[in-house]
């Protein structure tokens, strides 16, 4: 399972956040609970969308390599 930084913080009755490494994955709930599974759900979407992207940007003539970064 790969995880990534939820940045939180309650802003008057709402719970907004960020996450950190994605660009545009960002959600805004009453609950931290409510606010956690959008931000979750935002992230998958996001990721499916970018992956789907790629591969249209890429054609056909194409090979897929895992990079890692140091932690």
């Amino acid at each position: 399972m790969k995880t990534f930084t939820a940045v939180i913080k309650r802003e008057g009755d709402w719970w907004i956040g960020w996450i950190e490494e994605v660009p545009g994955v960002n959600a805004q709930e009453r609950t931290e609970e409510a606010l956690k599974d959008s931000l979750r759900s935002a992230l998958e979407e996001a990721i499916l969308m970018n992956r789907q992207d790629a591969l249209e940007a890429a054609g056909d003539d194409y090979r897929e390599e895992k990079i890692a970064l140091a932690e």
